[in-house]
Order: structure tokens, then C-alpha cells, then sequence
């Protein structure tokens, strides 16, 4: 079984497949009608058009080319698969949620058969599935594709599609138009078009003011997602004290997610590493770096990451990956690594292949996702880890300094209505002094 990465466009390999006469394809997505359009776009695209045809369980054949008259429905997967040799020589035939005839020997063995029959003809049995679970009977003689969450330029057009369709003015503005798909990223076509008709509902148009509902409604659909968690913007670099190095290292950076840096053939940065003890704002920092640069973060929790069954761990990674270079531009927060990392003699070298297939993604990532990790002891981390070309900078966070104190503590006074300006700030080495100069006028 050959897994096809997402590096070109999913139409063109289903494309090049076809014309290389490939007899069995496997679309890994739970976005069926979205994976279906693809197939039937590519079909129609050749000349003559290619016969397209659809079984389910339900509704059996359909579609131009579809199986005889004599058996109209043939809901028995093993009859379906009887009847797909009398298709058009040249038909693509869909079948849905097939995955769950897997387990059958008979099935197996005529679905083995039919791919290597098919070689000599340009029939091709396409099996769109949500669950990659590929029986070893059949993993030779198919390709995977996984089919990404929709692009800007998919989202664009079925927003385009949503407001001829209702009629209601369009007052976004461009800027706003290219945030209100930048909130959209990440979801499914389903929920991004749902997203759109509520806002729409809202306020009878589409503008500016519904930006900040479709970040809300991303925030609850990655809620549901296994191992990301959304969270706003709301920290700014005037929520914290110190850290001017760092800052200052931020700053320099902020611009190299812009259309301008890539035009100019910049590279986006990778990440950066923070490294301290617990309390010094390590945390607080990645949400700081979100405000400073107005992008979107990510928390990976890395212990959902992990499942009972035999190669879910490493699937769920991968989707979660996906799913932040979708997003992208992205912080992608990974906090307290040392503990999420910790490998155990009791999980079968599961947290092994899970760090090096993160490990693999951080080096060759090309994606504008920005990674911050956090730990508190460096010397629980593998040394591969913090080794250049994973993070760009490692940061340690130390105890503040006198003057950083102060910032702290007038970061605290402004939060709760209080100007600093008003008040006599004391670092906590003075206050001691002054402590125990009373104790000793006491005595």
C-alpha cells in the first residue's frame, strides 16, 4: 500500500492515478459529498468522460454506467463486487463506508481479485473511508490518498456559492474577507458552510462583525477534536513583565508571516524553546506571542494523543499535525514537554514513535506554523529535541530580576484598575529589609 502525501493538490493525483491505470484508490476523509465532488469533477474531465458510478449499503448502484437492470439495488457487498465486472471498461466506482465489510474473508478475496483483473482495463474501484484501516490481504494493490481539510481558495468558493444562493449582500471588506477564511481553516466544508449560514442569519449580511462568530464557532468544533485545543488571542505584551531579550527576538520576527516576507523568498520561522523553572511565565508567554503576532493557538495536548488501539496513537498525531498546518499561519503550543514525552517500558515503543514522528514533522515542516514548547527541567529531554533546525532560539526563563519585579507588579496594578504611577513599588528584597529593620526596633 502506497500512502500518497498532501503535497499536491488531491484532484491532480486522482488524476494521475487514473490515467496510470491504478485499480484501487482509498480516500482517507470523513468528508464523503466533498471526496465525491473531487472524483466526479476529475471523471468529467477526461475525454470522453469517464463513467462514474456510486454503492452504498442503502441505495446500491447509481450513477451513469451503473450495474443492470435485472439487479437494480445489489445491497450485498459481494454481489456489488459480481456485478462491477459487467461496469464500462473505463468507469470509476465509488463505494461508501466499504470499511465495514473489511473483516469479511469473502470479501477481501473478491475485492483482490477484481484489483487484479481490473489491470487490463481502466476500471478503478475508489473506497472512501473515515477509519484507516486497511486489511494486509489488500494493502498491495492500493493507493491511500489523505484528503486535507478544504483550502482557502475551497472555502472562498462555497462562500461565494452561499451568498449567490441566499441573495443577501455582501459588505466584507477585503481585508475582512480574507480574515473571515483565515477563521475558517480547519474546518470541514460541512461546518465551514454552516459557520457561514448562521452568520448570514445573524445579521441579514455577511461583514466584518461576523469574524470574530466564526473564531468562536472553530473554537468549539477543535474542542471536539482529540488533541487541540483553540484558544483567543487575549494576552498582549504589556500583560507581561520582563523578558526583553525575548521580546525584543519576537519583535524582529513578527513581519516574517507576512505575503511580503514570502515574496521575498523568506523562510517562516520554525519555533522556539522555553526552558525554566515552573512560575517564571512560560505559558503565559506562548499566549503572549499569539497577541503580539495576531495569529491562532494551538494547545497539542500530547496525552490525548495516545489510544488502546494498534496504530491509533500514531494516527491521531498525524491528524493533529494536518490540522495545525492547515490552520496555518498557527502557534502551535506544546507545553511541558519533558512529562508529555516520558518514555515508559509498558506502552510497546508507542510514546517513541509518536516523539519521532513529531520530531520528523518539526525538522521538515515547511508550513508557517510556529511551535512553542515549554519545559521546566532540560535535562529530561532527549538531546535531539533542542538541536538547530527544530527551534530556532532556546530561551531559558530565570527568576526576575529586580526591575523585572517591578513590571510585574505594575502589570498586576493595571489589572486591577490601579496606576502604578500612583503607588511606591518595592521589590520583595526591600520589603524584607524594612521587615526586619521593625522587628529589630521591637526588640
Amino acid at each position: 500500500m502506497k500512502e500518497e502525501t498532501v503535497d499536491q493538490e488531491i484532484p491532480a493525483q486522482i488524476d494521475l492515478c487514473l490515467r496510470a491505470r491504478i485499480t484501487l484508490l482509498i480516500l482517507h476523509t470523513t468528508e464523503e459529498e466533498r471526496a465525491i465532488r473531487m472524483l466526479q469533477e476529475v471523471c468529467e474531465h477526461f475525454h470522453p468522460p469517464r463513467p462514474f458510478i456510486t454503492w452504498d449499503l442503502v441505495e446500491g448502484f447509481s450513477g451513469a454506467g451503473a450495474a443492470p437492470a435485472r439487479v437494480p439495488l445489489a445491497k450485498d457487498p459481494l454481489q456489488a463486487l459480481d456485478e462491477m465486472e459487467k461496469a464500462d471498461e473505463a468507469a470509476l466506482i465509488v463505494l461508501k463506508d466499504f470499511h465495514e465489510f473489511w473483516t469479511n474473508p469473502a470479501v477481501k478475496r473478491k475485492l483482490r481479485n477484481l484489483a487484479q483483473k481490473f489491470r487490463f482495463s481502466r476500471r478503478t474501484i475508489a473506497v472512501i473511508t473515515p477509519a484507516l484501516k486497511v486489511p494486509e490481504e489488500i494493502r498491495d494493490h492500493a493507493v491511500v490518498l489523505h484528503v486535507p481539510p478544504p483550502s482557502a481558495r475551497e472555502l472562498e468558493q462555497e462562500l461565494d456559492r452561499l451568498l449567490r444562493g441566499s441573495g443577501v449582500p455582501d459588505t466584507l471588506t477585503p481585508l475582512g474577507r480574507e480574515k473571515l477564511i483565515q477563521a475558517a481553516l480547519g474546518m470541514s466544508l460541512n461546518q465551514a458552510c454552516r459557520s457561514f449560514s448562521k452568520a448570514i442569519v445573524r445579521h441579514g449580511r455577511l461583514d466584518d462583525r461576523d469574524i470574530d462568530a466564526i473564531v468562536a464557532e472553530k473554537k468549539d468544533i477543535l474542542s471536539q477534536s482529540e488533541a487541540l485545543e483553540f484558544f483567543s488571542a487575549t494576552e498582549t505584551v504589556e500583560n507581561v513583565g520582563g523578558l526583553n531579550v525575548l521580546k525584543e527576538w519576537l519583535h524582529l520576527r513578527e513581519r516574517a508571516f507576512s505575503r511580503e516576507a514570502r515574496d521575498y523568498g523568506l523562510p517562516s520561522p520554525k519555533g522556539i524553546a522555553l526552558i525554566g523553572i515552573p512560575g517564571t511565565g512560560k505559558s503565559l508567554t506562548a499566549k503572549m506571542i499569539a497577541g503580539m503576532w495576531r495569529l491562532p493557538l494551538l494547545r497539542l495536548d500530547v496525552g490525548a494523543l495516545f489510544g488502546s488501539l494498534v496504530g491509533e496513537s500514531e494516527e491521531r498525531t498525524r491528524r493533529a499535525l494536518a490540522l495545525a498546518e492547515t490552520i496555518s499561519p498557527c502557534i502551535l503550543w506544546i507545553d511541558e514537554m519533558e512529562k508529555a514525552f516520558s518514555f515508559g517500558n509498558g506502552d510497546s515503543g508507542t510514546s517513541q514513535r509518536v516523539f519521532a514522528h513529531i520530531l520528523t514533522w518539526m525538522q521538515d515542516k515547511t508550513s508557517p506554523c510556529f511551535v512553542v514548547a515549554t519545559a521546566n527541567d532540560v535535562s529530561a529531554l532527549p538531546p535531539e529535541l533542542l538541536r538547530k533546525g527544530r527551534f530556532d532560539e532556546v530561551f531559558f526563563l530565570d527568576l526576575p530580576s529586580h526591575t523585572e519585579r517591578r513590571e510585574i507588579f505594575s502589570v498586576h496594578l493595571r489589572r486591577r484598575g490601579l496606576l502604578p504611577t500612583t503607588l511606591t513599588l518595592r521589590c520583595w528584597r526591600e520589603s524584607r529589609r524594612d521587615m526586619w529593620a521593625l522587628r529589630s526596633s521591637r526588640r
